[in-house]
């Protein structure tokens, strides 16, 4: 049994990512077209590859620091060593997957002048990239943890060095984006009255980089974690009740997860003739495509994790919380794409409510995505009561493992998103024809979609996982109960919900600093650049980009030491039922806040989008202008403050556990 678990887990992980390398060959292979696409296509990599550099550099500094408190509390070495590994691992995915990124989007531009469907597979191909490296690496390095020390301290230290990785690259790379991305539209679209994607913009290849060092990098990072993160919660508290049996399984469905998506992924298929189709032909065709590959996965999935469960454990109450976490994610997913979607109500009333001004879209908006919360909520409230009673804690981790249990084909999905978003604005750049335009934009469009479903799986698989660890938190501590009549709890509980709403705050405040320089910068572009809004002058899109990484990374800093510290002193304070209280109200408060952030982005923004394609007045109506001001107040809700709550109910279960010593 032992010499199965060990071949099947290391040749899955091994085998996704031999997968996502030989798609990286064969998307190296395409041509990426005429000069003036490759110039942009380059500027916008250099761009990524100096943000990341530098990122990591301040990482190196960070992680040094929480290294010398780790050895300070364990004196373990191993601890050390395997802390560096989880951060290496998700460097590393993230690194390759964006470089893939910054390649494959003028491929795809290229590709689509001639032939629609090359387009999409290469910008899937990307993305797959992206979704393999993740799972690949994921499981790989919890294997070979697991293999050589059989110790499951060194679990929660690769989990928490992918942490702080995800907390880099998640939350820098979403103040980045969001700079970049309001300040260009603010001068661009409101001021000067340019196009989108305009090359006279400076700011517009920071907000072409900051696609990929926020939804790609940032997104996977996240993901990576998250996936982590399943797999070990449910394996701690898998080998307290079940002994070796209990940290088989996840690892085991994790290896069935990867062949399932693998093999999911060869059906996203585009039919054939859609090159002079009409645009919402083309949408309906790619939708069509990545929806098919999904529920192969889904079903491949569901198969296997029978088997394997009645194998391992012969009853099947696991099976079911397993299917109850898989059918969560998917409520969850289908619930954003609702209403964020640009052909479904919600977001339509929105564009309808735009041509009243921007005070009652905001409005409209924001009860939109209140209203959104209701139905995850719902699902994760039942489904947690079922899975209780079915399978306990474990059940509980098991579920958790069931949203994530496909996700090289998720994150793929999701990734594809910000690839096709790069092709159509360097179409744009690039003056192409209107028909190859079209094609780009009919990816994009599906893309959105795409990316705003990933934002509500992510916080969904998020919720799932910080639950698991709060079941491994009480488990670590040997809690059986938490009193609500001690006032050390009640206060720890106004403390949880309060980190919920002070960590989001800070970063949008970081993302409108760091709109207003980029603002800035781009008048004293405008200004002082001689025949630049006439076309003949050339924009310094590098100080643009030097510029919005340093703030980046500077607005971070004060959030990512609160995530540390706080938990912390909780402990100290208030004691390990005060930190069990303190991490519950975070999750049950930063779990419907950052859904609701999440789908406020996307509805404004696909409202705009909405507009943008002749609804309501089109593009430089009154309407158009206040979608702008709505999809400008959405981009760091959704983009940045949204996803880094992510981060931070995760992170602090980790914090938590590892922080028991100093408590007890």
């Amino acid at each position: 049994m032992k010499i199965n678990f060990n071949l099947f887990t290391l040749l899955s992980s091994l085998t996704a990512i031999g997968y996502a390398f030989y798609l990286i060959n064969k998307i190296k292979k395409s041509s990426s077209g005429e000069e003036k696409m490759v110039e942009i296509a380059e500027a916008i990599r250099e761009g990524a590859k100096a943000f990341l550099k530098r990122e990591f550099k301040t990482m190196a500094v960070v992680l040094l620091l929480i290294a010398i408190g780790i050895w300070l509390v364990t004196k373990n070495p191993f601890q050390l060593i395997t802390f560096f590994l989880g951060s290496l691992f998700s460097s590393l995915a993230g690194y390759l997957g964006m470089m893939i990124s910054t390649q494959a989007n003028v491929k795809t531009t290229e590709a689509s002048r001639n032939n629609f469907a090359k387009g999409f597979q290469i910008a899937f191909a990307s993305g797959q990239v992206m979704g393999f490296l993740v799972v690949g690496l994921g499981l790989l390095g919890v294997s070979l943890i697991w293999i050589l020390t059989q110790n499951p301290d060194f679990l929660v230290s690769f989990a928490f060095g992918a942490s702080i990785t995800a907390l880099f690259l998640r939350v820098g790379g979403g103040i980045f984006t969001k700079s970049a991305d309001i300040g260009a539209d603010l001068v661009g679209k409101i001021e000067v009255g340019i196009p989108e994607d305009d090359p006279r913009n400076p700011a517009v290849i920071s907000d072409q980089v900051g696609d990929n060092v926020g939804d790609i990098a940032g997104m996977g990072s996240d993901l990576f974690e998250s996936y982590v993160d399943a797999i070990v919660s449910s394996s701690l508290i898998g080998l307290v009740l079940f002994g070796v049996k209990g940290v088989f399984l996840p690892l085991i469905l994790a290896g069935a997860g990867i062949l399932s998506s693998i093999l999911g992924s060869f059906f996203a298929k585009l039919s054939k003739g859609l090159e002079d189709a009409s645009f919402t032909s083309q949408v309906a065709g790619v939708e069509k495509a990545m929806g098919k590959g999904i529920l192969v996965a889904n079903i491949l999935m569901v198969i296997f994790a029978f088997f394997i469960i009645k194998k391992i454990f012969v009853q099947l109450n696991l099976f079911w919380c397993f299917l109850i976490g898989l059918l969560i994610g998917l409520l969850i997913g289908k619930a954003t794409e609702y209403y964020t979607s640009g052909e479904k109500k919600p977001v339509i009333n929105i564009a309808h409510a735009s041509q009243f001004g921007a005070p009652v879209l905001l409005l409209e908006g924001m009860a939109t995505a209140i209203e959104s919360i209701i139905l995850p909520i719902l699902g994760v409230a039942a489904g947690m009561v079922l899975v209780y009673s079915m399978g306990g804690l474990y059940g509980i981790a098991i579920a958790g493992l069931g949203i994530l249990a496909v996700l090289g084909i998720n994150l793929s999905t999701d990734c594809y998103g910000p690839i096709a978003d790069n092709s159509a604005g360097i179409a744009e750049m690039s003056g192409l024809p209107p028909e190859v335009r079209q094609r780009t934009e009919a990816l994009d469009a599906v893309g959105n979609t795409t990316a705003a479903s990933g934002k509500g799986f992510a916080i969904g698989s998020a919720a799932l996982v910080a639950l698991a660890w709060l079941s491994a938190f009480l488990q670590r501590a040997n809690l059986k109960t938490v009193s609500l009549s001690d006032p050390r709890v009640l206060a720890s509980l106004f403390l949880g919900a309060m980190v919920a709403f002070l960590f989001p705050s800070l970063l949008i405040r970081g993302v409108g600093r760091g709109a207003l320089e980029t603002v800035k910068e781009v008048r004293r572009q405008f200004n002082e650049i001689a025949g630049l809004k006439e076309g003949k002058g050339r924009p310094d899109y590098g100080r643009c980009v030097d510029l919005v990484t340093k703030i980046s990374l500077r607005e971070m800093i004060l959030p990512g030491f609160l995530i540390i510290l706080i938990p912390i002193l909780v402990g100290r304070f208030f004691g390990a039922e005060g930190l069990a209280g303190f991490l519950a109200s975070s999750l049950i408060v930063g779990f419907p806040v950052a859904l609701m952030m999440a789908n406020a982005g996307g509805a404004w923004d696909n409202a705009k989008k909405y507009i943008e394609a002749g609804n309501f007045g089109g593009k430089g109506s009154s309407a158009h202008k206040a979608s702008v001001i709505g999809d400008t107040v959405g981009d760091p809700l959704k983009d940045t403050a949204g996803p880094a709550i992510n981060i931070l109910i995760k992170l602090i279960g980790k914090v938590a556990i590892l922080s028991l010593p100093l408590i007890l």
